[in-house]
């Protein structure tokens, strides 16, 4: 779960740093066209793994005894 924690945090950064730049800079339009198509989604998806990645007490107990082995 860390490299997931790691990881998305990592895209969040990112992504807000990209959005930043199209927003503070006013690049050409085809770079913000590309920055809004590619980094929104990331930021979303970023979100949505961090928020995935954390656990509750009862999870993390269930966790730690039991690892998850897949379908």
């Amino acid at each position: 779960m860390n490299k997931i924690k790691l990881a998305s945090y990592l895209m969040l950064t990112i992504s807000i740093i990209g959005i930043g730049y199209a927003l503070i800079f006013n690049p050409a339009s085809w770079i913000v066209y590309g920055i809004s198509i590619t980094l929104i989604p990331l930021f979303l998806l970023s979100l949505g793994l961090i928020n995935m990645a954390r656990a509750t007490k009862e999870e993390e107990d269930e966790r730690t005894r039991e690892p998850f082995i897949g379908y």
